[in-house]
């Protein structure tokens, strides 16, 4: 990564995250204007460009990002996307929705967001086993929290129904105390400073909550991305379905990813690095990622979605992992169209 000023650029994405900085276009690039001066970025290689509250964007940047397909989204202070603006060329929505909607109430997607919820459980079972301490007393917690999250796993796995809304309300359930049950016990395992009474958003209460509600939220932009692209319609749900006017499959699909968040944020609040130089704290007691705060998180989530890893035999990076997920997903879909 390079960075410069108060932007942060990697071979995929151009990110922009401080107040009064401004994004323009030059020919068949971009220029970088704040305070300090202006820098010129190829538009060549640029697959995302990401926009904080207080930045700016011309309309000749977004067309240039529109002719190139590159994503432009736009985020909320908290890292949470809150629109997006892409390039028409991306996959057919009209004929996969169809299939989508169909998916949605077939026993197949019982099965699917069963697994969705068994590999999420699985996952924070693997964390926890991630951030074991020395200390017998940890320990003991540790291996009892797994244990009772195993008895979760047992249950989604038994638990039937003809379509996803007979047994929602009951996996809704059974997640949320699964993740209380791991939640407190990392909160044994983070350095005192660290410790966090729960799992707090909008806002967050804590440096610990304000780290993950920003990793999530840069999460689920890409989750977003990779299902457009996908030609899948981010706002047709399977067990998140009664949000208006929300990204709900997103809600469904990034259960699978939240632990790649968690891992990168438990390891800096463990490494200790983490001081009042990364977040505010507002009169109301909110916490808030600063400047340095989003750099450190944003780099620490892009090298570690950057990094090849082996599954199945098969060498990728993980954020190729999400887009392939995303166009198995909509070949799933494809077989339910009428």
């Amino acid at each position: 990564m390079h960075t410069i000023y108060d932007f942060q650029t990697t071979t995929m994405e151009l990110i922009i995250n401080t107040f009064g900085t401004s994004l323009n276009r030059d020919n068949e690039g971009f220029v970088i204007c704040n305070a300090e001066g202006k820098q010129r970025i190829p538009a060549e290689g640029i697959k995302s460009i990401q926009i904080s509250k207080g930045a700016q964007i011309t309309s000749d940047a977004v067309l240039l990002a529109i002719e190139k397909e590159i994503d432009v989204l736009f985020m909320d202070r908290s890292g949470k996307p809150m629109g997006r603006i892409w390039s028409p060329k991306y996959g057919s929505i009209s004929t996969i929705r169809k299939g989508q909607i169909n998916f949605s109430f077939s026993q197949d997607a019982v099965e699917w967001i069963k697994g969705v919820i068994v590999k999420k459980i699985e996952q924070q079972q693997a964390v926890m086993l991630m951030f074991t301490p020395e200390d017998e007393k940890t320990t003991r917690l540790i291996n009892k929290s797994i244990g009772r999250l195993e008895d979760y796993k047992t249950k989604v796995k038994k638990l039937e129904g003809e379509i996803v809304q007979d047994i929602s309300a009951t996996l809704r359930g059974w997640e949320g105390q699964a993740s209380k049950i791991y939640f407190a016990t990392i909160n044994e395992i983070l350095p005192t400073q660290y410790k966090f009474a729960g799992r707090s958003q909008n806002p967050a209460t804590d440096i610990t909550n304000a780290m993950l509600n920003y990793g999530y939220g840069i999460l689920y932009g890409k989750i977003e991305g990779a299902l457009i692209k996908s030609g899948i319609d981010p706002y047709v749900g399977v067990m998140h379905r009664d949000d208006y006017n929300r990204p709900v499959l997103v809600y469904d699909v990034i259960e699978l990813y939240r632990m790649w968040v968690e891992y990168i944020v438990f390891s800096l609040l463990c490494q200790q690095v983490v001081n009042e130089d990364y977040y505010s704290v507002r009169e109301d007691g909110s916490y808030w990622l600063e400047s340095l705060g989003r750099r450190v998180l944003i780099q620490a989530i892009n090298d570690y979605l950057e990094e090849v890893v082996v599954v199945k035999g098969v060498s990728r990076s993980r954020k190729q992992q999400i887009n392939l997920y995303a166009q198995n997903l909509a070949q799933i879909f494809k077989k339910y169209q009428l």
